[in-house]
Order: C-alpha cells, then sequence, then structure tokens
C-alpha cells in the first residue's frame, strides 16, 4: 500500500538478498504509490492484482510465466475489512462485511497459491503470509479481521501439509503492532502501541526492518 507497509518492507529484504520483485495492487486508488516504491528497485514488475478477481490473479500467472518461468517465493500481505466492521460492535458484522473480510484476508492466500502453483512447484518454493496474536485472542476493534487470521494461520498449516511434499514450505509471520496504513484502522492502536513498548521483553517495538527479516528467513533455504 505504500512505504510503511510490511510487504513493502519484505520486499526490501528480499531485495538486498538478490530476489528479482514483482509487487502487486489492487484497484487504481494504490497503482501510483506502488509504482513510486517499484521505481526505486531497478527491474521490479508492477502488475495490477485484485484478490476478489480470478481473472487478474490469472493473468499475474501468466505474465510471470512468460517472464520468469517459475516462482521461488510468494509473499501473502493482503487484508482488508469494511471500517463500519472494525468499529462497530462484533455481533453486528454483516453477513457480507463478514465474507468479504474472510475473502481477502484469508482465502486468496489460498486462491492465488493455487492459481500460480504450476510456478511454484518447478524448484520448490517458500510462501509467507502476515498474521496477528489476534487470530487466536480477543482484541479490542480487530473485530472481524481476527476471525479472518485465524482462517488465515489454520490454511496456512493445512497447505504446508498438503504442499510439503511438493517442496513448498508455507509458513505465517505473526508481528507485533507496527504502525502501518492497516494498524491505523484499528481503533486504540495508538494506545496499544504505547502499551506494548511498555510490557515487551525488550522494552520497545519490533520495526518493519525485523518482520522484513523474519520473512526472509522463512522464504529463503535458511529455514
Amino acid at each position: 500500500a505504500n512505504h510503511r507497509s510490511l510487504a513493502w518492507a519484505i520486499a526490501q529484504q528480499l531485495r538486498v538478498a538478490g530476489a528479482s520483485l514483482c509487487l502487486t495492487y489492487a484497484g487504481d486508488r494504490l497503482k501510483g504509490g506502488v509504482e513510486e516504491l517499484a521505481a526505486t528497485i531497478p527491474g521490479t514488475i508492477v502488475l495490477p492484482c485484485d484478490v476478489t478477481d480470478d481473472a487478474q490473479i490469472d493473468a499475474v500467472a501468466h505474465t510471470l510465466g512468460e517472464r520468469w518461468g517459475s516462482l521461488e517465493m510468494l509473499v501473502h500481505g493482503v487484508a482488508f475489512a469494511n471500517k463500519a466492521d472494525l468499529e462497530g460492535s462484533f455481533l453486528a458484522t454483516s453477513r457480507e462485511g463478514f465474507r468479504l473480510a474472510l475473502e481477502v484476508s484469508a482465502y486468496s492466500l489460498v486462491n492465488v497459491t493455487h492459481r500460480v502453483l504450476p510456478l511454484l512447484e518447478k524448484h520448490g518454493a517458500g510462501i509467507v503470509s502476515l498474521s496477528y496474536l489476534a487470530a487466536e485472542r480477543a482484541v479490542p476493534s480487530y473485530n472481524v479481521m481476527g476471525s479472518a487470521k485465524a482462517v488465515l494461520e489454520q490454511a496456512t498449516r493445512q497447505m504446508a501439509y498438503e504442499l510439503g511434499p511438493k517442496n513448498i514450505r508455507v509458513n505465517a509471520v505473526s508481528a507485533g503492532p507496527v504502525n502501518t496504513l492497516a494498524a491505523r484502522g484499528i481503533r486504540g492502536f495508538t494506545s496499544m502501541h504505547k502499551d506494548h513498548a511498555e510490557r515487551a521483553a525488550l522494552k520497545r517495538n519490533i520495526t518493519q526492518e525485523e518482520v522484513g527479516k523474519a520473512a526472509l528467513f522463512l522464504l529463503s533455504d535458511m529455514s
């Protein structure tokens, strides 16, 4: 989404390690920002990919198949929920809001992986997605996104079981609170961020760079 995104932090670490990159964006509203980031890393491919549109996912797979022939790493940094479903009562989550949050934030990991699988299985690969503690515990104002993260983590385990024989590893990074665009959509995040720093063993919050390095480890053969 922008320079604070964990997906961008991961991309930077992958580039340092020598990877060629493809960044995707959902919709014209995000296109310009992603293109600006991509321009700082020569050779980076930028493609549209709304994960609710199978045709766009297939187009990405086709383009990368022609240009690269295979994929060694896949980063799932996608999540979305309607603002009203994060600000109000969890019990008042609409049927459509629940469906949308789970489709974009969890099912997309399964669907995208399935559609690019021929590229991933050629040489083995690493897949990483981004989770959060709300998958396991109740977190104020996280609401339906906590449900989505719980599904994401179950999908991670199921996919790891199914794809392991193909030499494809699947992991999720459950990072602490980081000041990203997504985090700012959570009511009370500023206080949570401060409280976390006071209670953490290191007495500070984590950084985007540290999340990027953790993902690099999981994506690479170091893990």
